[in-house]
């Protein structure tokens, strides 16, 4: 009499067609900005991908117009493969964008054109992305050059005008009472949970015992 078929081999050939469904391939054929692309998917379908991971300027923002550049050096016209992760409020997919055995978002974050999302970051490999934005910000690659750089989602809460709202005044520095390191107002760790020290320069600060913060160098 023949054996059942084994119940686990059975689940372990469902899940290996099911990631296979999951991962696709398409030809990007639009770039809205630096982390927005529109991919063609095999049933003729144009699918608008907002990368995971990572926040790139505003294209009204500084180095706005070069993360869409860079993006589009990189992928338009070309086949890519999309790893969906969640879909957003708009409807848009959010995934990573795979090419020549890249990540478009690490690409994006290597080469300073943008941050690391790290509200909605969470895989490991945003572990990784953190080291490398670290490294790019320590060498004052792409938009790190400016030392006031302000990340696109405080710039957003800000409202959409041409040019950057003014930073707050006079709380110019948050310090994080526990590690006794001090934030600029564009850090992502500038309304951390034990930051409650807001001092109204950076001497203030120093003076009161606090250090600079390594990631945004205040």
């Amino acid at each position: 009499m023949r054996k059942p078929f084994p119940v686990l081999l059975l689940f372990v050939l469902a899940l290996i067609c099911t990631t296979s469904a999951w991962a696709w391939t398409g030809k990007v054929v639009a770039i809205a900005d630096g982390d927005t692309v529109t991919v063609l998917n095999s049933d003729m379908r144009q699918v608008k991908i907002r990368l995971y991971g990572v926040d790139a300027p505003e294209r009204s923002q500084s180095f706005g117009s070069k993360a869409k550049q860079f993006t589009a050096e990189q992928v338009f016209g070309r086949q890519v493969e999309v790893l969906p992760v969640d879909q957003d409020r708009y409807g848009r997919t959010v995934g990573m964008v795979l090419y020549d055995g890249r990540n478009l978002s690490e690409e994006l974050v290597r080469k300073g054109l943008a941050w690391v999302y790290s509200q909605y970051c969470k895989k490991p490999e945003c572990r990784d992305w953190v080291t490398i934005e670290e490294t790019a910000r320590v060498n004052r690659t792409g938009l790190w050059a400016d030392s006031e750089a302000v990340a696109p989602w405080t710039y957003r809460k800000g409202g959409n005008d041409s040019q950057p709202k003014a930073e707050p005044s006079p709380t110019v520095y948050h310090g994080n009472i526990k590690s006794q390191k001090f934030h600029r107002p564009s850090c992502r760790n500038f309304d951390c949970e034990h930051c409650t020290a807001i001092f109204k320069s950076r001497e203030e600060a120093i003076r009161a015992g606090f250090e600079p913060c390594g990631i945004c160098n205040p």
